[in-house]
């Protein structure tokens, strides 16, 4: 029933190496600007280690990519050639990518030569996802809950989503996805592309 697949862990791998060689940056460099560690890098771009939510905001934000384009792709999609009409999947089909810290799923709902990301999120009972401010220095982005309640930290301020609530995203600033619920909350996220800091 669930198409939550493994092989993302090598694509990611696959993809923060080849960011990492792009920019010409050693596994000491890319520690220093995301504050991950150089052991931690090196195991997951081995594809030893799967990713947490929280690292791979670290790694996309040292990066200056956003997390939806860091695992789109690693699903490969930024690489082909072919038209998105072209090379559509039907709805439902895109692959899961999942959290093995908190157990968050996500997954890319358009693809690379859409105008905006959309990726739809599905945040189990009592999860929380912090991420730092850099993750949104270069991104504009709005959150819309389309099932349960989303307790949002967007710095000092909290808000208390619920279905059919959105929230634009202003100045970066630390944020935190919560579920503080129960149940699993399921939101989307709307992400504009191509804005640098």
């Amino acid at each position: 029933m669930s198409n939550i697949v493994d092989p993302l862990v090598e694509q990611i791998a696959e993809r923060v190496r080849a960011e990492r060689e792009r920019r010409r940056w050693t596994l000491a460099r890319l520690a220093e600007a995301s504050g991950v560690s150089q052991a931690m890098i090196s195991r997951i771009e081995r594809g030893e280690s799967s990713p947490t939510a929280v690292v791979l905001g670290k790694l996309s934000a040292a990066f200056q990519l956003s997390i939806a384009s860091l695992l789109s792709r690693a699903e490969g999609a930024q690489d082909s050639a072919e038209p998105v009409a072209a090379g559509h999947r039907p709805a439902g089909t895109a692959e899961w990518w999942r959290d093995p810290g908190t157990g968050y799923r996500r997954r890319q709902i358009t693809g690379p030569r859409f105008p905006a990301e959309v990726a739809e999120i599905r945040l189990p009972a009592g999860a929380r996802v912090p991420y730092p401010a850099a993750a949104f220095a270069f991104v504009r982005q709005v959150v819309w809950v389309l099932d349960g309640r989303l307790t949002f930290h967007d710095g000092d301020t909290v808000h208390e989503l619920g279905a059919g609530d959105t929230i634009e995203l202003g100045e970066p600033t630390e944020r935190v996805f919560a579920n503080t619920t129960d149940a699993e909350c399921r939101y989307a996220v709307i992400l504009a592309r191509g804005t640098q800091p």
